[in-house]
């Protein structure tokens, strides 16, 4: 069986000496490349904003040594473009020349690298005038309470409306903020939540004063309540005579269990307006509830219609 030779180490020094020698020589050499840079922008004025983002990079021919190259292509420093000195095509279009600014780009390479040429001639821009204005909270929840519970009162919202701010264009589209969706089940306690407002399409360029919001609900148990309630005919000529079966009518009204004492019969107000009924050809009395207690939470008169016989 024949023996494998080991490689001496002196030998495997030697390569590496003589590959790092190499390497060094090659890159103290000078050479022209293309490079692309990152950039950001600078010097808008304060009342305008960037409607769309502009190119985040720009070509550059440089000149320099390997050496240089090599550490401006691992580099990640944004070179800054000042959009001071703009030229305008229309109310939102603008432009600027690269070249005017190879000075201040310049400055900004590393040193030993000399720009030979800027590749991209023209840079554009869409600049938008900046406004702001306070829109809405739309809420959008899904509660399904106990039963015989409900809301006591209207659920609180903080903040119930949102500054925004940005471009006109898109501020002028956003007439409300919907909140995130709330599902809430078998709910008969008080309840205090924090939702994220939903941002609409493309709103990149768009602060909110408020990313979320706060909601309060009051639960109480309700409880069925009734009253037979007279009512009053208005709007009868003098000359008419009308005779009803019915002399009142039901209420039925839905009340916070804590409330129901504080409702009674002089609490509701029913009127029949007899107009109404010979303008439309009516046969009956639209019987409508025009005084009630702002405590009640919803109500319904039975019977929804009385007949009438005019007396002669």
């Amino acid at each position: 069986m024949k023996s494998i030779k080991k490689i001496p180490k002196t030998f495997i020094s030697f390569l590496v000496v003589s590959i790092l020698i190499w390497f060094l020589i090659t890159l103290s050499k000078e050479y022209t490349t293309t490079i692309f840079f990152p950039v950001s922008y600078s010097s808008l004025p304060q009342d305008k904003l960037l409607e769309k983002d502009p190119v985040g990079e720009i070509e550059l021919l440089i000149k320099g040594s390997g050496f240089k190259i090599l550490s401006s292509k691992f580099s990640r420093n944004s070179i800054l473009l000042s959009t001071e000195n703009l030229g305008k095509k229309n109310a939102s279009k603008y432009f600027f020349l690269p070249k005017n600014q190879q000075v201040n780009i310049q400055k900004q390479l590393l040193s030993g690298i000399q720009i030979e040429q800027i590749i991209r001639d023209t840079i554009h821009l869409e600049i938008g005038s900046l406004t702001s204005k306070k829109v809405p909270v739309k809420l959008n929840l899904n509660i399904k309470y106990h039963i015989g519970y409900d809301a006591s009162t209207e659920i609180e919202i903080e903040p119930d409306s949102i500054s925004i701010s940005g471009p006109k264009e898109q501020i002028n589209k956003i007439k409300e903020i919907k909140s995130s969706l709330l599902s809430l089940n078998d709910v008969k306690s008080n309840f205090e939540k924090t939702l994220l407002i939903i941002k609409p399409k493309n709103s990149k360029n768009i602060n909110f004063s408020s990313e979320t919001i706060k909601i309060k609900g009051s639960v109480e148990k309700f409880t069925e309540g009734s009253f037979k309630i007279p009512f009053k005919i208005i709007n009868l000529p003098s000359n008419i005579k009308l005779s009803t079966l019915e002399k009142t009518v039901e209420v039925v009204f839905i009340v916070s269990l804590s409330d129901f004492n504080k409702i009674d019969i002089n609490s509701f107000k029913v009127e029949c307006d007899y107009k109404t009924s010979e303008n439309n050809n009516f046969g009956y009395l639209i019987p409508k509830i025009v005084m009630k207690p702002f405590l009640v939470k919803s109500i319904k008169v039975i019977p929804n219609k009385i007949d009438f016989l005019i007396q002669k």
